[in-house]
């Protein structure tokens, strides 16, 4: 049986997950061999599809399940929540700033 991992995050972007977040999303999820999707509201989209994760509409506030199958499933996880943990490093973002955020 594969390795199956859930984690919920926030999309705290003021713009939402809008084109550029959603493609780094893309790129992030597609380096990784495990299934990843993004569930909202009971719909479950492919987070390796930039239009997939920009059809859920996910506005500033909104909160995502990530869900992973598959043998690197917590690296996936790891992953993606550090996109969403940093803000995607939107620019003007209070993340992108922040000292606390240098590793």
């Amino acid at each position: 049986m594969k390795n199956q991992i859930r984690q919920i995050v926030v999309v705290r972007n003021s713009q939402g997950l809008h084109a550029r977040p959603a493609d780094l999303l893309a790129k992030t999820a597609g380096q990784f061999e495990s299934t990843v999707y993004l569930a909202r509201h009971g719909e479950q989209v492919d987070a390796k599809s930039i239009l997939a994760i920009m059809a859920l509409a996910a506005e500033s506030g909104t909160e995502l399940e990530v869900i992973a199958t598959g043998t690197d499933a917590q690296g996936a996880i790891d992953a993606v929540a550090d996109l969403f943990a940093r803000d995607f490093e939107e620019p003007g973002s209070s993340i992108e700033t922040s000292p606390d955020s240098i590793n």
